[in-house]
């Protein structure tokens, strides 16, 4: 009898079925029951309705008066300052405290306090990147359509995966340092975007806005020099994941330099 047509042989569905159950079942006890943490279906849906606002909401806003955001932008704007600074320090806090390595620091999958607490933290940066898909809305809500870049959208609706694989399998390890320091870089940008919210007389005081993707840039590159050295050294991480953060990396290493070129330097190139 041909394999095929075995009693025991799985279907291509069930197979699916298997992965799957694995796929939840596999991950970090600790943070399963935690919000759009367990199952990949939530965040699915939420990347899902991301795409259908980003495609319906130009089309609906088309004869429409752009919407005036000022209050809500200053509010959402420092209430991320906020945010991200709460977890800047308690990243900095909780690896400290734990004495994590900065160069090979597997996950602590333990109940012990500064292991639960680097996982919350992990959990807080997942939720943020969440919340930043306003981002996306506020834009196109004021008609400001030309910031809705290819860079732009995938930067936001490719985080929400990685950190939901981040806090359901890695909650804490070696990926501490990209919450870290992109927390840092996100109390810069907002503070940035918030101080922009409070009207054209700050323009004076925006000039740093280069420098702002500059220091954007230099987070992925260490975040990329990070993960290269961990894919070849003998540290207990998965190398699946840091494959994932490299190539990732590198991607926004090649987006990111490509926005800092055309928004500085051919500008620059153009006005002499």
């Amino acid at each position: 009898m041909c394999p095929s047509q075995g009693g025991n042989t799985l279907t291509k569905w069930q197979k699916l079925q298997i992965f799957y159950q694995e796929l939840l079942e596999n991950g970090d006890k600790r943070t399963d029951g935690w919000l759009l943490v367990y199952s990949p279906v939530p965040i699915t849906c939420i990347f899902m309705c991301y795409l259908v606002i980003i495609w319906a909401g130009p089309k609906l806003m088309a004869n429409r008066q752009p919407v005036n955001l000022r209050p809500v932008l200053i509010v959402y704007n420092f209430a991320m300052v906020c945010l991200s600074a709460y977890m800047f320090y308690e990243f900095t806090a909780s690896s400290w405290l734990a004495r994590y390595s900065l160069f090979c620091q597997p996950v602590d999958y333990s109940n012990n306090p500064l292991a639960l607490r680097m996982a919350r933290v992990c959990w807080w940066f997942y939720f943020s990147k969440v919340l930043e898909l306003s981002d996306t809305i506020f834009f196109i809500l004021r008609k400001k359509n030309s910031q809705l870049t290819f860079l732009h959208v995938y930067h936001h609706a490719t985080m929400i995966f990685n950190w939901w694989a981040g806090v359901k399998y890695v909650a804490g390890g070696q990926s501490f340092l990209i919450g870290l320091i992109n927390s840092l870089v996100h109390i810069v940008m907002y503070l940035y975007y918030g101080l922009a919210a409070l009207g054209p007389h700050m323009n004076k005081y925006l000039w740093w806005k280069r420098y702002l993707t500059s220091l954007q840039l230099l987070q992925f590159l260490i975040v990329s020099m990070h993960t290269t050295y961990n894919l070849f050294a003998d540290c207990d991480f998965p190398d699946s994941m840091n494959a994932v953060v490299l190539a990732y990396s590198l991607s926004l290493i090649v987006l990111f330099s490509n926005f800092y070129y055309q928004s500085y330097l051919t500008k620059k190139t153009k006005s002499t």
